[in-house]
């Protein structure tokens, strides 16, 4: 027989030491410094959503095809700029993979580096995340590279991404800078 007190503290250190090894943040980010107005919160319900026609809808910017082809597929048509403005749509790379993309609907300019954006299925689930606040990290301060708020855990990302630009909006749709 062996000591069960002994198997509950061997049990118990095993799970906090993997506990630290779930998650995909290692590094939580800076620390939350947006304005106390967003509210970022994931919805769940109707059918499952991907990013593309999220940013379709929201925008007005009518592109088709895959995220990652989104900043090339608007130039001529649209115009792009390397700054957010309410209503334009984030372009972003993927992580460890060039090949993929994201798309962002930029909602508020919060400061110099910091913005509100609304998107679906960033947490990979068809999901929308409102009023998600987004991070400029670029040592240059150019909007090239940010981190993204993640609501489950109400922290930024410790992953950066690299930003390819904004395409903006229609001025016809009439967003208004709220800062």
């Amino acid at each position: 027989m062996g000591c069960p007190g002994r198997i509950w503290i061997v049990a118990a250190l095993t799970a906090l030491s993997v506990g630290g090894c779930a998650s995909d943040f290692d590094d939580p980010g800076p620390v939350a410094r947006h304005a106390p107005g967003p509210n970022p919160r994931v919805v769940r319900g109707g059918e499952p959503l991907q990013c593309v026609p999220y940013a379709r809808m929201h925008s007005g910017l009518q592109i088709w095809g895959d995220a990652a082809t989104w900043w090339d597929k608007a130039e001529g048509r649209f115009e792009r700029s390397d700054t957010p403005e309410p209503g334009a749509v984030m372009v972003m790379r993927g992580y460890n993979d060039g090949g993929r993309g994201h798309l962002a609907v930029v909602r508020r300019i919060l400061s110099e580096r910091e913005i509100v954006v609304d998107h679906a299925n960033w947490l990979n689930r068809g999901e929308i995340s409102l009023d998600n606040p987004v991070m400029d990290v670029s040592d240059d301060n150019d909007w090239s590279e940010v981190r993204v708020w993640h609501a489950p855990g109400r922290h930024y990302g410790g992953r950066v991404y690299e930003v390819e630009g904004f395409i903006l909006a229609p001025r016809a749709l009439g967003f208004v800078a709220e800062r």
